[in-house]
């Protein structure tokens, strides 16, 4: 059995039977018997689910926020946030989707011709962690349902509500039974899951641990995977920038969805010339943060997704001190039921230590100092992580230098570091390989079928 709780208030939700080997062998039938019919789909069948998709999510917005604020606890102006964005992808892939799916021509020298066409593969099975319980899997189901395969998800424990309701919504807006199955499951039988025959491929967001031994079972089994893993952002903040947009930035980045994202940025990076304008001004900020009810849309900071969650980071505040860093402020439990905690920035932190090296997933930043860009630089790729990055400058030089030198799969300049509907996201490193979004995401489970017309014949 699964439960799950609020973390606001440490009250039980809601309990959920898990399978058993019996009910996880009929999940996986039921994908494959879907996957036969749905491969064969005309593309304006799966544009037509694909803009219902998109319709129902935006209609259900405030249910379906309200569900994951209750079972993880962010903010709820930012849980629909997360809504509109999930209806967003589903109706770009309807709209721009088809021509990805359009064959590629190659002349041959001896006067023939290839195409390369893409295929489906079959049932594919999705890894997902609870910190934007809708955006990772919707990320994953629009180009599965557009590719011709099917999906099959083993979402996080404590998100089950959310896992149920997305199963829901494809049946809802007209998907066939078995296109998207949610698998009521401990992580325990997920090995087993990889290696069945009817599964052909995996995807995985989550921890390093998670996505090392998804990548052993896959690689055991010669099956593709796509994992995208933790982060420890780097945030460059450059003489040039905008100050003021700069820090308000750089908090939003370090308590949105209450300090649990992978792709924001936790390590602040200020050039010398400015760090202690910039400094006075951010901790100013980040004490002022409005810490409250998560349902309320004057909350900035909720609680975070659970009391393992925030004991986990207090750990890592402890560990912190005891290596040396300054705790400025703030990293502190708080007196009341649930997974509270307060925002808190470090600083003095060593770069080879564990604090410095490892990714705080809570509201808890690093801010550091660099004597020019190219110590930025060297303090931004000193982690074992690259998935994304932020620099703040208007200086052309050194934008190029950010851009061919920080090691991540995505740096955004002057804004918050965020996956976009229309482009490539992944990591390098332990941050995870492959790529979601875009035309990238959506062939990575699927076969270019090379086909050969000689000039003869």
């Amino acid at each position: 059995m699964i439960t799950t709780t609020n973390p606001a208030t440490g009250e039980s939700i809601a309990t959920y039977e898990t399978l058993d080997d019996n009910g996880i062998d009929a999940k996986l039938e039921t994908a494959t018997r879907a996957y036969r019919d749905w491969r064969t789909s005309p593309i304006e069948r799966r544009v037509e689910l694909l803009s219902a998709l998109g319709d129902l999510y935006q209609s259900d917005k405030e249910e379906l926020a309200r569900l994951a604020v209750t079972e993880m606890g962010k903010p709820i102006t930012q849980a629909r946030g997360e809504v509109e964005k999930c209806a967003s992808l589903f109706r770009h892939f309807a709209e721009a989707g088809p021509p990805m799916l359009e064959s590629e021509f190659w002349d041959l020298s001896d006067g023939g011709r290839a195409e390369g066409r893409w295929l489906p593969q079959g049932p594919v099975l999705a890894v997902m962690p609870w910190n934007f319980p809708f955006w990772q899997v919707v990320r994953f189901l629009a180009p599965t349902i557009l590719a011709g395969n099917v999906g099959v998800l083993k979402h996080a424990s404590i998100v089950q509500g959310v896992a149920h309701r997305m199963e829901e919504l494809v049946l809802e807006a007209g998907g066939p039974e078995g296109l998207f199955q949610n698998l009521c499951v401990s992580s325990d039988p997920i090995g087993d899951v990889v290696a069945d025959t009817r599964i052909v491929a995996a995807t995985l967001t989550g921890s390093e641990g998670a996505g090392s031994a998804v990548a052993q079972q896959a690689g055991k089994h010669l099956k593709k995977v796509v994992l995208e893993l933790g982060g420890s952002d780097p945030f460059i903040v450059m003489p040039s920038a905008d100050l003021d947009e700069a820090v308000e930035d750089a908090v939003f980045a370090r308590i949105q969805n209450n300090g649990q994202s992978c792709i924001c940025g936790k390590r602040t990076i200020v050039h010398a010339d400015i760090h202690d304008a910039f400094a006075e001004k951010f901790i100013a900020a980040l004490k002022d943060v409005n810490l409250g009810d998560p349902m309320d849309d004057d909350t900035e900071l909720g609680p975070l997704s659970s009391e393992a969650q925030r004991d986990t980071v207090l750990d890592q505040v402890a560990k912190a001190k005891e290596e040396g860093c300054t705790l400025l402020f703030g990293g502190e439990k708080l007196d009341r039921d649930g997974a509270w905690m307060t925002a808190g920035l470090l600083t003095d932190v060593p770069l080879a230590s564990e604090t410095g090296t490892d990714e705080i997933f809570g509201p808890v930043g690093q801010i550091y100092k660099a004597a020019d860009i190219e110590e930025a630089i060297t303090i931004a790729n000193a982690i074992p992580f690259g998935l994304g990055s932020a620099v703040w400058t208007k200086d052309e030089e050194e934008r190029e230098a950010f851009a061919n030198r920080i090691e991540a799969g995505m740096t955004t300049f002057n804004a918050v570091n965020g996956s976009k509907i229309e482009a490539p996201f992944g990591g390098i490193k332990k941050s995870g390989f492959g790529r979601e979004l875009s035309h990238h995401g959506l062939h990575e489970f699927m076969n270019l079928k090379t086909l050969v017309y000689p000039a003869k014949g």
